[in-house]
């Protein structure tokens, strides 16, 4: 970031907001507030600083609980006056040990989509940390890498079927079943939605760069 752009920011105010991301789920973690100093360091070190407004002081994010913030990407909106900061959460965002500070529902309408395949994998990662219970993702489990193989190619093989006669609501069902017959693959070899995005988005960049 220019410096030219960092003194800009606090031309308004000596404190502005800062919106902290998870940049693996997406999921908002926190928000807090950066003086001109504490954005600096941030920038710096790669890990969050903030302004405390009650203490008149810079603090660091996991000084103390080891639930450090490394940043990915800083931004900031079209007046200039916030931050929207994309990190590598370490631990919990929140005092309380949730992983974010915005854990209370006020209003729940329709429940978002976004972060399911999140909810699934971790679902998924917890049932074969308890290989020993009745579910089905215990079982594949416990069978091993191989039934595990066989469902992905059992399902990849529906998804085709599906597409193939043309029947939408058929092959969504297959991609469902296949993405979290995928999900429960990458638990069992050690690979992370993280990888997956990470290689996606080289190829992207490669993409660009052409």
């Amino acid at each position: 970031m220019d410096p030219l752009d960092i003194e800009k920011l606090f031309v308004k105010s000596s404190l502005i907001p800062a919106i902290i991301q998870d940049q693996s789920s997406g999921n908002v973690l926190m928000l807090a507030y950066m003086n001109q100093e504490s954005l600096q360091k941030t920038i710096e070190t790669k890990e969050t600083w903030f302004y405390s407004r009650s203490r008149e002081a810079l603090w660091n994010k996991g000084a103390t609980s080891g639930n450090k913030q490394i940043v990915h990407q800083i931004t900031y909106d079209c007046d200039a006056d916030s931050l929207l900061i994309t990190v590598d959460s370490k631990g919990p965002a929140c005092h309380t040990g949730e992983e974010t500070c915005f854990h209370h529902t006020l209003y729940q309408g329709k429940d978002p989509s976004f972060p399911i395949i999140q909810k699934v994998a971790s679902l998924i990662k917890s049932r074969k940390q308890e290989a020993n219970t009745d579910s089905y993702t215990a079982y594949l489990f416990r069978e091993g890498i191989d039934k595990i193989l066989k469902k992905v190619g059992e399902e990849t093989s529906e998804v085709i079927i599906g597409a193939k006669n043309q029947d939408n609501e058929e092959t969504i069902w297959e991609i469902a079943d296949l993405t979290y017959h995928i999900l429960v693959l990458m638990e069992q070899i050690g690979i992370t939605e993280s990888d997956i995005k990470e290689e996606l988005n080289k190829r992207h960049l490669a993409k660009e760069g052409k």
